[in-house]
């Protein structure tokens, strides 16, 4: 049996309970296909050890975007990265990143793509606390909102009894969290300054593109001819100033006062469809 045939099947804990049927699928057409091995860790630390004791297996990561962030950033750790090829079957509720990257949603398609498929050498950001970014980094933050529940008909009468009280107790609303504002920054990219601190600024968004550097975009708070955004293309962007938090891709950071990214040009390998 060759090398690429041995698959180290890991199965995040959140795709288990999010949605047992898929990931059954998953495995069933991945051991149809290759000899596995499946390992269900319980949490985090058990992820990891499983990742790093694969031997010449090679990892298929069933789960959403922060099962695939944790094994990228685990492996960037270790400095295995650059030898290693990724396949990931998308099963939760978080799979933006999953989506923009390519990986086929359904879990017979993601699945055959792990096998079948052929690897891509892709982008990514390293910040100087030794983080990732795989997709987007956004600053301020920007929160995505959790998937509502479907409905469940048994507890209707409850919830509409509940909302009855509710009506009835006549309690104050309370007050809402103020949106964020502009933010004083300071944004350089390769070394030079795009925007000051004497500048506020709506926003700040950093992608890797495919040519081995980052695209920039920076959101001035101004109105008039000076509304438009700032556009930069660079292998490093530094970000400092007053206490901020950023978002890469589905994780909050900070607060820090400055941080700086690197852009690292085919530092990581995934499996997508051929």
């Amino acid at each position: 049996m060759a090398a690429f045939d041995q698959l180290l099947v890991v199965v995040d804990p959140v795709a288990r309970r999010a949605d047992g049927e898929s990931v059954r699928i998953a495995k069933d057409v991945l051991g149809a296909g290759a000899t596995v091995k499946v390992c269900l860790p319980d949490g985090p630390e058990e992820f990891a050890k499983a990742l790093v004791r694969r031997g010449s297996r090679r990892p298929v990561v069933i789960g959403d975007d922060r099962a695939l962030l944790r094994a990228v950033a685990l492996l960037h750790r270790e400095r295995e990265l650059a030898e290693s090829v990724l396949s990931l079957v998308p099963v939760g509720a978080s799979l933006s990143l999953s989506r923009s990257l390519g990986v086929p949603l359904g879990a017979v398609a993601a699945a055959r793509a792990a096998l079948e498929g052929v690897e891509r050498r892709l982008d990514l950001l390293v910040d100087d606390s030794d983080g990732v970014v795989l997709g987007d980094l956004r600053i301020p933050p920007v929160a995505h909102p959790s998937p509502t529940p479907a409905p469940d008909p048994a507890h209707h009468w409850l919830r509409t009894c509940q909302s009855l009280v509710r009506t009835l107790a006549a309690r104050p609303a309370r007050p809402s969290a103020p949106a964020a504002g502009p933010q004083r920054l300071r944004v350089e990219a390769d070394g030079v300054t795009l925007v000051d601190l004497d500048r506020p600024v709506e926003g700040v968004s950093v992608v890797p593109d495919a040519a081995g550097r980052a695209r920039i975009e920076i959101r001035p708070s101004a109105v008039g001819a000076d509304a438009g955004p700032l556009r930069a293309l660079a292998h490093t962007v530094t970000v400092s100033g007053p206490d901020f938090r950023y978002r890469a891709d589905a994780v909050v950071g900070g607060p820090v006062r400055t941080r700086t990214w690197t852009v690292r040009a085919g530092a990581w390998g995934l499996t997508l469809p051929g």
